[in-house]
């Protein structure tokens, strides 16, 4: 069981219950940006649907006689839409990675048992990237329609505290888990998110929104 120190004089310290301590919540913009960062796969795909079929077949610079004139540095067809979604969802990956490293762990639980469940997080945002795998920055109609749903989707994702459900969070090692946990010797049942193998005993442990984030 988790303990605190009660700041009382004389110094002593109280055991405290981790169920009833207010969960950490998320700045709107550091919210934004983990989810954001969801719709790399998308970006990705938009920005290389955005190549025309014609720079493919262009030579290589030659090295010996470059020349910027000769040169494309920016093969898209709509840079400024394809350089910003791309680069705005890659710094957000990055962005939550080091959120999640600079998190405090102020309590212990005890995991009874654990299930690992990583298709939680994929099937919560890829079904979304692969109905928009159609749109292109040629159609500005198709993208004020993208940008409306990314919205409505963020602010039902952020409202339902769902905002860690990030697939990409698995290339940092970050896995999801369902989980019994003993809190004063009662049983609950939670989702935890954890980087590395989750397995049963005495865990450091933070609440955000609807989830444990723990470590040994």
């Amino acid at each position: 069981m988790g303990q605190f120190y009660s700041g009382q004089k004389p110094k002593k310290w109280v055991s405290f219950i981790p169920a009833l301590t207010p969960k950490m919540q998320f700045r709107l913009i550091s919210a934004f940006l983990i989810f954001i960062g969801s719709y790399l796969p998308l970006a990705i795909i938009l920005a290389v649907q955005d190549i025309p079929k014609d720079w493919w077949g262009l030579p290589l610079c030659d090295i010996d006689k470059i020349s910027i004139k000769d040169c494309t540095f920016t093969p898209f067809e709509n840079p400024w839409f394809s350089l910003t979604f791309l680069g705005l969802t890659f710094i957000s990956v990055l962005v939550a990675n080091l959120f999640f490293r600079k998190i405090s762990y102020p309590f212990e639980i005890e995991v009874i048992t654990t299930k690992s469940t990583p298709s939680d997080l994929i099937n919560y945002v890829f079904p979304y990237v692969i109905s928009f795998m159609g749109i292109n920055y040629e159609e500005p109609e198709k993208l004020v329609g993208f940008a409306i749903f990314l919205l409505w989707m963020f602010a039902i994702t952020h409202k339902s505290g769902q905002i860690l459900m990030n697939p990409l969070l698995l290339m940092f090692d970050w896995r999801l888990y369902e989980a019994t946990i003993s809190i004063n010797g009662n049983p609950r049942q939670v989702r935890i998110l954890k980087q590395g193998l989750l397995m049963p005993g005495i865990q450091k442990a933070q609440t955000i929104q609807d989830f444990f984030i723990t470590r040994d």
